[in-house]
């Protein structure tokens, strides 16, 4: 099983990168974060043809999540159900082959005396005890997407500049790895653990791209039971090299499952 994750950073408008990806690499499943746009205006017609089945939630302009699959989804939950904001366009589980896929577009937290932080570090409590309710540590599951988090010094370029910055700060760091500690592995730190490669290259920074000055926040994790499986795990920089791109790029990984 091939599992892939993409910051779209606006679906309809890398809509020809997704589709010549997806004809390309073929990934049984593809997670999508930031596709910006509302449920009545998704572009089923443009990805008819691409073979995929498609679940999706998103809202005007910002958020959305959607993932692409071979197979039609056994299930599918949109959002929290704990009875805090629901949250449906940045948190999308399906179950693929017996197998709980969770899709999540994490808060960015804007800065960290912000309540967008405070807020950002409450997701990740919430989505804790979200697996604790609808997936088990001791069976296949995967959770992939863009968390917003660089986990150690190596996953962003001039660790010591950005100690303060709501996707590396002391804090952030402890609550992404809070949640990890539930039962997920990550898997290209597994295969990997020395190697530096980022997902995501700030369009705000001219060059970066070029300089290789770039953040690793997209992330593809499975329980134990899966990780054990996993063959591969690669970084696909090309698509953050084509016209008009995301400041992501695809991360995907294969498990012989």
């Amino acid at each position: 099983m091939k599992i892939a994750t993409f910051n779209v950073n606006s679906l309809r408008k890398r809509l020809p990168i997704v589709l010549d990806w997806l004809a390309q690499q073929r990934p049984d499943v593809l997670c999508l974060q930031e596709t910006k746009v509302q449920d009545s205006e998704f572009p089923l017609l443009a990805l008819a043809d691409s073979g995929y089945e498609i679940t999706y939630r998103g809202m005007k302009s910002y958020n959305g999540v959607a993932i692409l699959s071979r197979e039609k989804p056994e299930a599918a939950a949109y959002g929290f159900d704990d009875g805090g904001e629901s949250e449906d366009s940045r948190l999308l589980r399906v179950v693929i082959k017996g197998i709980p896929i969770v899709n999540t577009y994490v808060p960015q937290g804007f800065e960290i005396d912000s309540p967008k932080y405070q807020y950002k570090l409450s997701w990740y409590d919430r989505l804790r005890k979200y697996f604790e309710n609808h997936v088990s540590p001791n069976k296949p599951a995967i959770w992939c997407g863009d968390m917003n988090v660089a986990p150690r010094p190596m996953d962003v370029h001039s660790p010591e500049k950005h100690l303060k910055h709501v996707c590396y700060h002391e804090d952030v760091r402890r609550a992404y790895e809070n949640t990890l500690a539930w039962g997920f592995q990550d898997v290209f730190v597994k295969l990997y653990p020395d190697r530096q490669q980022y997902t995501f290259w700030d369009y705000r920074a001219p060059g970066s791209l070029e300089a290789n000055k770039g953040w690793r926040i997209d992330h593809i994790l499975a329980t134990a039971s899966l990780a054990e499986h996993c063959l591969r795990v690669e970084v696909d920089v090309e698509p953050r090299r084509a016209k008009d791109p995301s400041d992501h790029t695809f991360l995907w990984a294969e498990f012989s499952v």
